[in-house]
């Protein structure tokens, strides 16, 4: 993901340092919410002084994007995103994702869906950043999509960049009911639903 950032400190210690401040701004973020989080949170949470936080990020802005890099390599580093040209992975793909909220008790959602929803209509960089996120998660699947219908799995007739959008509306969908109620119940039916839309045959 492209954004203003500064380029990584030279040294393991620096990168470690860092890595810190933005894994614990990531969980306050999440948690607190990015208004609320303040750099003073962030720099206790993380167990550095201020004037080490700002040799890192010199404002709250630029902590921000780095979070922003910090969930998408998160969502998007994973092996499940990579292939998904087949049913197996596509089912493989659900239920790592029904297990992640599992193990998080539903709590969170997705971090960067929250972070969409808080920053969009006050932060036009973060929005941007977390667009170039969206759009490359949308293209993993919008790709295994596309390998599908040349093989002719697919049961719909629908374009694949458009049934992307679909799978990456319904994922988002189910994540903040799964987060509201407080169970996967939701997160399931959406996945199971588009997945059926797309052709999936049953589980054996």
């Amino acid at each position: 993901m492209s954004t203003s950032a500064p380029a990584l400190p030279a040294t393991a210690k620096g990168r470690a340092t860092r890595e810190r401040i933005v894994s614990a701004a990531a969980r306050l973020m999440l948690v607190d919410g990015v208004a609320r989080t303040t750099l003073d949170d962030v720099g206790a949470e993380a167990r550095v002084g201020r004037s080490q936080l700002y040799h890192y990020f010199d404002d709250k802005a630029r902590l921000v994007e780095a979070v922003i890099a910090h969930h998408a390599e998160s969502v998007l580093g994973g092996d499940e995103l990579v292939r998904l040209d087949d049913w197996e992975a596509w089912r493989a793909w659900r239920d790592a994702v029904v297990a992640g909220q599992e193990a998080q008790a539903c709590v969170g959602g997705c971090p960067l869906g929250s972070l969409a929803s808080e920053l969009s209509d006050i932060d036009d960089r973060a929005r941007r950043a977390l667009g170039v996120t969206f759009d490359e998660w949308e293209r993993r699947f919008r790709r295994g999509l596309e390998a599908m219908a040349r093989r002719g799995a697919l049961a719909t007739g629908g374009a694949p960049g458009r049934l992307a959008t679909t799978v990456l509306a319904a994922l988002e969908g189910g994540l903040l009911l799964a987060q509201l109620r407080r169970s996967t119940a939701p997160l399931e039916a959406a996945l199971d639903g588009v997945l059926e839309l797309l052709g999936a045959p049953e589980r054996p």
